[in-house]
């Protein structure tokens, strides 16, 4: 209080109209200290009213933008801000322009958040409430044309699975879920969830718990992905042969990719190769590829372990191409047949998740040739040790794999 007696006293003293012969002396000045005091008082009251206009537009500015008229919104922010420029930083948004308390208004609109967390309830609360002759879904506009809201539930949902497809391709069933409310309630239907876990995970999902619904279950519920590809980079270091003056011996980079696309029938394809994605992933789209000679083909299948890890096993094979004997090549001598063999790899990868994709990587765990004499029927296993060749296999999304729909779900 005295510090702003005194400021009061010594800005009284500065003003243009007071000179140093016109002061009283010490004694008297605390009468003098009156007139100061209310002029600070009247310029604290004109901050505070300044302060709380800027309030005002500020909010109704808020109110405003809430409404969507961004153009009205701005003129009131600028002229908040003219009046006090940090105006934002000093709000604490519990009044509003009309009375309404805005604090209040957000936390009723948080209550009614909370209330729209299960979409699906509620769109189908809304569809229950109105007339029997509304449909699923309507136009906006007065169209001349058959709208897709006059066909039956039964269509709707077909046309629903051939989106799904046979390459479970629920991406774009999301997609689809996003045009209206009705198309919502559709893509959220529990059977079409159900069959694709079916189709994932087969008589291991019979059951629903620990999970709240079948979509929840294929989200969170470990698996392989369709919609691209597992792909893998490796490099290494290869010596040469040395130079016929022994002065110095080359060294040679070698670079080469792993692939593997896994099918929702439980078929996989697996193929190593120099060249690069760019060239190759175009051509995995489907089993039947020109790469027939250097893919192998087999099956896989999701194992739970004990440690809660989630691991794919495969066999996969070469196709087998029966080869002409040329019978003149040995017309003059006697052949000795080369036994038969089958080849088989059985792979082993652990199934994780990195960044913010799931089930997007595969890090090697076990590899292992198995040779099987035809004559015989004996199995020789050759099993590889797993090093810093092994690199893992990360997904990659693919858009051309669900470009198309080759039959429904």
């Amino acid at each position: 209080a005295e510090l702003q007696m005194f400021r009061a006293q010594w800005m009284f003293e500065l003003a243009p109209g007071v000179s140093s012969s016109a002061l009283e002396p010490l004694p008297c000045r605390a009468s003098s200290r009156g007139p100061g005091v209310k002029s600070v008082d009247a310029r604290g009251k004109q901050e505070i009213a300044k302060e709380e206009k800027a309030k005002e537009l500020f909010l109704k500015a808020v109110e405003e933008e809430r409404n969507g008229a961004l153009y009205e919104a701005i003129k009131f922010y600028r002229l908040a801000m003219q009046l006090v420029p940090d105006i934002e930083f000093k709000i604490t948004y519990t009044r509003s322009p009309d009375g309404d308390g805005v604090g209040k208004r957000c936390v009723e609109d948080n209550k009614e958040e909370d209330k729209m967390a299960d979409l699906l309830s509620d769109f189908q609360q809304q569809l229950t409430l109105q007339e029997s002759s509304v449909k699923l879904c309507q136009p906006e506009v007065d169209v001349s044309q058959t709208h897709i809201s006059a066909l039956p539930m039964e269509v709707l949902m077909y046309i629903f699975r051939w989106v799904v497809s046979s390459d479970l391709d629920l991406r774009s069933l999301e997609q689809l879920s996003l045009v209206c409310r009705g198309f919502y309630i559709c893509a959220r239907d529990p059977e079409i969830w159900h069959q694709v876990c079916l189709k994932i995970w087969g008589r291991s999902c019979n059951k629903l718990v620990p999970y709240a619904s079948w979509r929840e279950m294929f989200l969170e519920r470990p698996r392989v992905r369709f919609d691209g590809v597992y792909v893998s980079k490796t490099k290494y270091i290869r010596q040469g042969e040395q130079s016929l003056d022994g002065f110095y011996r080359a060294w040679h980079q070698v670079e080469y990719y792993r692939y593997l696309r896994f099918f929702p029938d439980g078929q996989v394809m697996m193929l190593t190769t120099p060249e690069d994605p760019q060239s190759i992933v175009p051509r995995l789209r489907t089993k039947n590829t020109r790469l027939t000679d250097a893919i192998l083909l087999g099956h896989y299948r999701l194992s739970q372990e004990t440690d809660n890890q989630t691991k794919v096993f495969a066999v996969i094979m070469k196709k087998k191409e029966e080869k002409p004997v040329d019978y003149h090549k040995y017309r003059y001598f006697r052949r000795v047949p080369a036994q038969e063999t089958d080849h088989s790899f059985h792979v082993g990868l652990q199934l994780c998740s990195s960044g913010r994709q799931t089930f997007n990587k595969l890090v090697w765990i076990h590899h292992s040739c198995h040779i099987t004499y035809r004559s015989t029927g004996e199995t020789a296993v050759t099993t590889f040790d797993i090093d810093k060749m092994y690199t893992p296999l990360f997904f990659a999304r693919v858009k051309s794999f669900t470009a198309f729909s080759e039959k429904p779900l």
